[in-house]
């Protein structure tokens, strides 16, 4: 391996440190603990190592939203990929859905409440993020019914599984309900 190898890995190594430390640091406390200053200490190097990595928190929070948008993917894919048929497909992609969120509440937050940079629903959206909307496209696109754009279909959808997760994390939804409401969702909006 030559020298710029080694330093590029041990970049992108302490690249994922940032960004896993700054991800623990948020699911524990909250992303107003974490501060670049926070960072450095708890990774053991200094400010300016850290900010020849990112720019500031903003970046990092963006980083964040990235590897979460994949591991959303990814589990939206397994929770859908294990169902047989559109209905169980669409309630096994709203209760992924909503156990992500709730299981990941800062990478969530970095993913769709807090400003980490991204563009959204535009040429320039990183390919994680294009890839999350495909994973809730390629089942609800199923799903929209005649004469219903897949696409505008799919935001509908999504936008009423963020509310469900944003209003039961906020205590302003009891959370025991949330099953009936999945099922009401999949029911009254999926034409099946």
């Amino acid at each position: 391996m030559s020298v710029q190898e080694r330093k590029q890995r041990e970049r992108a190594d302490r690249e994922r440190l940032i960004v896993a430390t700054a991800r623990e640091l948020a699911e524990q406390q909250g992303w107003d603990a974490v501060t670049t200053r926070l960072l450095a200490e708890r990774i053991e190097y200094s400010q300016p190592v850290l900010y020849s990595h990112f720019r500031g928190k903003r970046e990092i929070i963006g980083a964040v939203a990235l590897e979460g948008a994949t591991e959303m993917a990814a589990a939206l894919r397994a929770a859908t990929s294990a169902a047989d048929g559109p209905r169980a497909r669409v309630t096994a992609l709203a209760r992924a859905y909503l156990d992500f969120a709730e299981h990941n509440p800062a990478v969530y937050d970095s993913m769709f409440q807090l400003d980490g940079g991204l563009m959204f629903a535009n040429e320039d959206t990183p390919e994680p993020l294009k890839d999350a909307f495909a994973t809730l496209l390629e089942t609800l696109g199923k799903v929209a019914g005649d004469g219903v754009h897949p696409g505008l279909f799919t935001e509908a959808f999504w936008a009423a599984l963020h509310g469900l997760a944003t209003l039961t994390r906020a205590g302003r939804l009891p959370p025991e309900g949330t099953e009936p409401r999945v099922e009401l969702l999949v029911d009254r909006l999926a034409v099946l």
